[in-house]
């Protein structure tokens, strides 16, 4: 039976059948654009134009000829929106969906950190806020982070704000000399090498494949190692019939998808009793706030255009790199 969901202000309900009819609805009406990342509930993957990794929406984003960006993700993502596009209306449906990147790497103090290394070019990770990104020389996400650090081979290079994504870089792409900030992501440091290591010798024949944001711990048991995208693709064609798979758990929709009949398990975190391999921060968004967002054309993203002005230049030249 149909879950029913309070429209908050109305006093009335309404099924997911009648609000997916309605998000449709509304979606016409405003000339919108749903974008969704990989790790929100399935349903809202169901419903968005694009679904993809951060460098995927990036680009649907800069490229829309929609009044509207609807954008199912975290803050910073529907600020990369409202960058590349300033003329349109960005809404989101929880504008409390954060991020412990961003959070973690607050502009005022990136920006004394980085007066230690003058000289250095500032390559930051997505998972920044638009301020992070006006204080960048240019922005990378997981799927083209090693690229775009080789391109930049002879120079000093910063990398933010995560560290252990940094370390991965540093490692394929041979700069040891990277200068890391000391950032985490608050899902994938959660995952357990004990744990994973006990699941592996329970599923002997499994593949192991990992987000670089985790550990090393984890990505040394895995046998690939890619951005959400590319771990969609890699369980697609891989020979294996079992994966267990160290991300955010929400990837399981388009990869079950992607992979039918393939035993997909999610790689387990340190404490049994907890989601942690949930993102606390993407599920905020529901059914019912994408509803009212884009009936309210609210909340809004804005960015301040000086802020916006110098953000959009490093996020071009991630674009021209890719």
């Amino acid at each position: 039976m149909a879950n029913k969901l309070p429209i908050v202000g109305e006093g009335v309900a309404m099924s997911d059948a009648e609000l997916e009819t309605e998000i449709r609805r509304l979606k016409a009406e405003r000339n919108a654009v749903i974008l969704a990342h990989y790790y929100q509930e399935s349903e809202l993957q169901d419903l968005a134009d694009h679904v993809g990794d951060s460098l995927q929406l990036s680009q649907a984003a800069a490229k829309t000829d929609a009044d509207v960006i609807a954008f199912c993700g975290v803050h910073f993502m529907a600020e990369t929106a409202k960058i590349l596009n300033p003329g349109k209306i960005v809404v989101v449906p929880d504008l409390t969906a954060g991020c412990s990147l961003a959070d973690g790497c607050p502009a005022p103090v990136f920006a004394r950190w980085l007066e230690q290394f003058p000289g250095h070019t500032v390559v930051s990770y997505i998972n920044c806020s638009a301020e992070v990104k006006a204080l960048s020389d240019v922005i990378c996400t997981s799927s083209n982070a090693v690229k775009i650090v080789e391109a930049l081979a002879g120079q000093n290079i910063v990398f933010a704000p995560d560290r252990h994504l940094g370390a991965f870089v540093q490692k394929q792409a041979r700069r040891p000399d990277l200068v890391l900030w000391q950032g985490t992501c608050v899902v994938h440091e959660t995952f357990s090498e004990r744990r994973l290591v006990e699941l592996m010798a329970q599923h002997p024949d499994a593949e192991v494949i990992a987000h670089p944001e985790c550990t090393e711990g984890i990505l040394r048991h895995a046998t690939f190692v890619a951005s959400t995208s590319g771990l969609i693709a890699y369980a697609q064609r891989s020979a294996k019939h079992t994966l267990i798979v160290a991300t955010e758990a929400g990837i399981m929709h388009k990869m079950h998808a992607a992979a039918p009949g393939k035993t997909l398990i999610a790689a387990p975190p340190e404490d049994e009793s907890c989601s942690c391999n949930v993102c606390p921060y993407m599920k905020k968004n529901t059914l019912e706030k994408l509803y009212l967002c884009l009936r309210d054309l609210a909340p809004r993203v804005d960015v301040p255009e000086p802020v916006r002005v110098r953000a959009l230049r490093p996020i071009q030249r991630m674009l021209e790199m890719s």
